[in-house]
């Protein structure tokens, strides 16, 4: 690694491999494509930010990064494949038998959605959901906007029908957008929009059960 200076970090990395993968940490066995890269990046910034283990397999096994041609496709993937672009500190540390492992951090975004550019040119705005990254769902993406773009805060009344929509939550926990629509008589614009708000502000959040996002109250 000629480009980098690696410090020691042996049982640092160890005890950040024994924690697994999860909402806040991925490992990466090698960096190859800044598309894929940029994903994590963006799961990551729109949620409460991570870290990338790069040289670490998926089963917890250290490999080591070949190249530190690994740091500048992180750089590229931040730079040119997330909109707006993010900043990504690299750290690289000397482990098991002069192996290097590259630690990637990513904060949370001040200011949401961070897109991650596809390979077909689209841009999607991606969640980091336990040890996932997962296509943010379309109304909460809505919502980070709406939050980004208001200069004076986010308040209002509620109204009979977003009312509703908490009282329903209150008493079954959670439900979709569509169930909402149709339990709610609304049309899906009016629905968005008012998921959107309540989300803005707090009053509501998705969870991912693995299939779908699903509307919950929050904590």
């Amino acid at each position: 690694m000629k480009d980098i200076r690696p410090i020691r970090g042996k049982y640092y990395i160890h005890s950040l491999i024994a924690e697994g993968e999860h909402e806040h940490q991925d490992f990466k066995f090698a960096i190859t494509d800044a598309a894929k890269i940029a994903h994590s990046i963006s799961a990551f910034a729109n949620n409460d930010g991570g870290r990338l283990l790069v040289g670490v397999k998926d089963n917890g096994n250290i490999a080591g990064v070949r190249s530190e041609e690994d740091i500048y496709v992180i750089e590229q993937a931040a730079s040119m494949y997330c909109q707006p672009p993010q900043e990504v500190k690299v750290t690289a540390f000397r482990v098991d038998n002069g192996a290097v492992v590259l630690r990637a951090e990513i904060d949370k975004a001040t200011r949401r959605p961070v897109y991650s550019k596809e390979s077909d040119g689209t841009w999607r705005a991606y969640y980091r959901v336990k040890d996932e990254n997962i296509v943010a769902h379309p109304v909460m993406v809505k919502a980070w906007k709406h939050v980004a773009e208001s200069e004076e805060g986010l308040v209002f009344s509620l109204s009979d029908t977003e009312s509703a929509l908490l009282d329903y939550l209150d008493e079954w926990g959670m439900t979709t957008v569509e169930d909402y629509m149709t339990g709610a008589h609304i049309s899906r614009v009016i629905a968005e929009d008012v998921i959107m708000k309540l989300y803005a502000i707090g009053i509501i959040d998705f969870i991912y059960t693995g299939t779908e996002f699903k509307i919950v109250r929050a904590e």
